[in-house]
């Protein structure tokens, strides 16, 4: 356990090589799952002692207050639809910051910590359908390791904050209309969120599941000199994706002369690494941590102002 902790508190960056460290753990099974480091604060077992509130969704065991800072304490299993998480000597709580929140998921225990390759996750069998809770699969040590669309598990036990505020996120706005984005996010959660936010400004969208296929549209729209590209405003790209992540998607449109002048806007979870020098490395051109939906929409406005004024 010591050396999961360490490794976990160590948070190694592996920006722009394409590559990953997960956490491994595991619920009331033999499958092994994964969260990346990239998302995690701390291990803590055993689980502190929890407030319990009425009203709350029956995955969300209560909450706890950790070093004067407060947060929901969710049963990944119940979270996903099966039966309640068997406590034993094991039972961790993996304590994640993402999306501008601290929460924690009780796990039946964790494994280690093993560094991959986002070439290496391969996107979630399309035959398993919508009620699926994974984002990727991958291999490590003739294993099978699920990683888990936490957007989606997250949106299922607390529902999503509709921040939308056309008042405020269109003032002064000017015609959008006639403009293109490109978005690429893995989860289908976070897919709807920034369609939802983008659809008021009027301006043409195209989707992509990940770095890959976002790149792959890129170029045959360079290739055929297509409107969408000549018209696009503004990328928005989530980090973590399997196949390629946004960071290595970035540093291909930057390398690719067709495409390196391109602004694109990093949309992560992952709101405790943002900050300017990991900025100027990626070469992006802003971080916006997920999920606001009248910041998404304004930046679309911003963009095609700037875009208009030449």
């Amino acid at each position: 356990m010591s050396q999961v902790l360490a490794g976990v508190n160590q948070r190694t960056r592996l920006v722009g090589h394409n590559r990953l460290e997960i956490l491994l753990f595991r619920l009331d099974d033999a499958q092994l799952y994964g969260i990346n480091v990239f998302k995690v604060r701390e291990v803590v077992m055993p689980c502190p002692q929890l407030t319990r509130y009425p009203g709350r969704n029956p995955a969300n065991l209560g909450i706890t207050n950790m070093r004067g800072t407060t947060i929901s304490v969710i049963d990944l299993q119940m979270a996903m639809g099966r039966p309640a998480l068997k406590q034993g000597a094991t039972t961790a709580l993996v304590v994640t910051e993402f999306s501008r929140s601290l929460q924690g998921f009780l796990v039946a225990g964790v494994d280690k910590i093993v560094n991959t390759n986002w070439t290496d996750m391969l996107p979630a069998p399309p035959g398993m359908g919508d009620s699926h809770f994974l984002t990727a699969v991958t291999n490590v040590e003739g294993r099978i390791v699920e990683i888990i669309d936490v957007e989606k598990v997250l949106f299922g036990v607390t529902g999503v904050k509709d921040t939308l505020d056309q008042k405020n996120s269109n003032a002064g706005a000017v015609d959008a209309t006639g403009y293109h984005v490109l978005f690429v996010d893995d989860s289908a959660v976070a897919r709807k969120q920034i369609e939802r936010a983008i659809q008021p400004t009027g301006v043409g969208y195209t989707a992509a599941k990940d770095g890959r296929e976002g790149l792959d549209i890129l170029k045959q729209w360079a290739a055929s000199d297509a409107p969408e590209l000549k018209k696009l405003c503004l990328i928005i790209s989530d980090v973590e994706m399997p196949r390629m992540d946004g960071y290595t998607l970035t540093k291909e449109i930057r390398n690719n002369s067709q495409l390196q002048h391109l602004y694109v806007l990093l949309h992560t979870s992952l709101s405790g690494v943002l900050d300017s020098g990991l900025l100027e490395q990626v070469k992006a051109n802003k971080f916006l941590a997920k999920y606001d939906g009248s910041e998404l929409t304004r930046m679309v406005y911003e963009r095609v102002a700037e875009l208009a004024a030449g």
